[in-house]
């Protein structure tokens, strides 16, 4: 048999195959009244459970590959006690419900949805997932997609005893699109879960956005995440893309990037937050192209934050722009400079660049930093002439942020729509 004979022959069977097998997988259908569990129980691997419009509950395992598929949304209760969903299978799909009343053990890791480890390639699409301890837990697998679900914690739990809406733990792929998360600890925690996607997601009240460590090679990209105490915490991390995000109105930080290296912050929105970014031992990252407005403190630097590229962003309208605790200068702008609101300089040979470089602290910033007091004497005769014989005396001058040529006009030009009071956090 020639090669090309031998290739077509091989096709067809492989064709047969799949035919076959789209014959032999079924549909089996459960009615208000009758046991999902059963009708999972009786599936074969690669059949639908598809469950009618009612009210379910139970506890349901779920141990072999199949799609169960809610029909009108119907709800599945766990009833307050273990896990609502619990999946021991690769390959499992579930949509179309509303899933809801996991336990309340933070030991047992209680769950609305809850992944095994070994539960590969599951998809939860399309669900409400409400009055979780957890929304969904997720260790120890490969290549998962949540996409579309809306999660709500236990509302009248304190904050310190809920679960989080999504949690990962030493995950490979994830792909977390689109779903809303509210009341819940931390909106998705993320541990040793690399090469993973989270994308156009909304979470809110909650104590942090994101809370993430030790993971890397992952893009968190056009989320929205606000009224929280932290937005986007990213710790101990290296290779994170985070783009086009719009993070505002947190009452501590809008993002926090600690003990991060070799990452891109780029083209971001970080307004109205007590610390737009909170920058704590970062290196080698770029930071590009954001725009940081109306924050009491514009950027927070410390611990050797050092060697980050941060040019082309815009600083508009902050209390404070730059709060800077180091021993020596930070150069930023290269190779081009940021905007900076409160620019006091001029463009002569108008290149739109200034000609005198921007300081951004002096040394009656840092005396204000560690007496906050002394802000009663702020536009007192005194306090002007000691910021006045601080830039004119070098010895006196405190290390700064300084950006040699800043830009002398914003490149967000929509900038204004971000000052609304809507977008501020409100001290409780």
């Amino acid at each position: 048999m020639s090669g090309d004979r031998l290739r077509a022959g091989l096709s067809a069977m492989l064709l047969a195959l799949l035919a076959a097998g789209t014959v032999h997988a079924a549909v089996l259908t459960v009615a208000p009244g009758a046991s999902i569990q059963a009708a999972v129980e009786r599936a074969a691997p690669g059949d639908t459970v598809e469950v009618a419009r009612g009210l379910y509950t139970e506890n349901l395992r779920i141990a072999k590959p199949l799609t169960l598929r809610g029909v009108n949304r119907p709800t599945l209760s766990g009833g307050n006690r273990n896990d609502t969903i619990r999946i021991a299978a690769p390959d499992v799909r579930v949509e179309g419900f509303i899933v809801r009343d996991s336990g309340g053990d933070l030991g047992a890791q209680n769950a609305c949805l809850y992944l095994e480890p070994g539960a590969d390639r599951v998809t939860v699409r399309g669900n409400d997932l409400t009055y979780c301890l957890f929304g969904l837990w997720i260790e120890k697998v490969r290549d998962t997609r949540v996409e579309h679900n809306l999660i709500t914690g236990k509302r009248d739990f304190a904050s310190v005893h809920r679960g989080n809406g999504i949690q990962l733990y030493n995950t490979e792929g994830a792909a977390i699109v689109g779903n809303r998360i509210s009341f819940v600890r931390d909106g998705i925690y993320v541990d040793v879960s690399h090469h993973a996607l989270f994308r156009g997601n909304t979470i809110h009240d909650a104590r942090y956005g994101t809370h993430y460590m030790n993971s890397y090679y992952n893009r968190w990209e056009g989320n929205e995440v606000y009224h929280n105490r932290g937005g986007l915490a990213l710790m101990e991390a290296r290779n994170q893309i985070v783009v086009n995000n719009r993070v505002w109105g947190n009452s501590d930080h809008g993002i926090m990037l600690r003990t991060l290296q070799d990452s891109r912050v780029e083209n971001n929105v970080v307004a109205g937050n007590a610390r737009g970014l909170f920058v704590y031992d970062a290196e080698y990252n770029s930071l590009r192209g954001n725009l940081v407005t109306g924050n009491q403190v514009g950027v927070h630097l410390s611990a050797g934050s050092t060697r980050n590229v941060v040019a082309d962003n815009d600083f508009i309208a902050n209390r404070e722009q730059v709060r800077y605790v180091g021993t020596r200068d930070e150069e930023w702008g290269k190779p081009r400079g940021n905007h900076w609101s409160d620019y006091l300089g001029w463009d002569r040979d108008g290149n739109g660049r200034g000609d005198v470089p921007y300081q951004a602290n002096d040394l009656v910033d840092r005396l204000l930093w560690r007496y906050p007091s002394a802000k009663l004497l702020l536009n007192s005769p005194a306090v002007q002439s000691l910021r006045l014989i601080a830039r004119q005396f070098p010895l006196l001058r405190a290390p700064s942020v300084l950006d040699p040529q800043p830009a002398m006009r914003p490149a967000h030009r929509n900038w204004t729509a971000w000052s609304a009071p809507r977008y501020r956090f409100t001290s409780q």
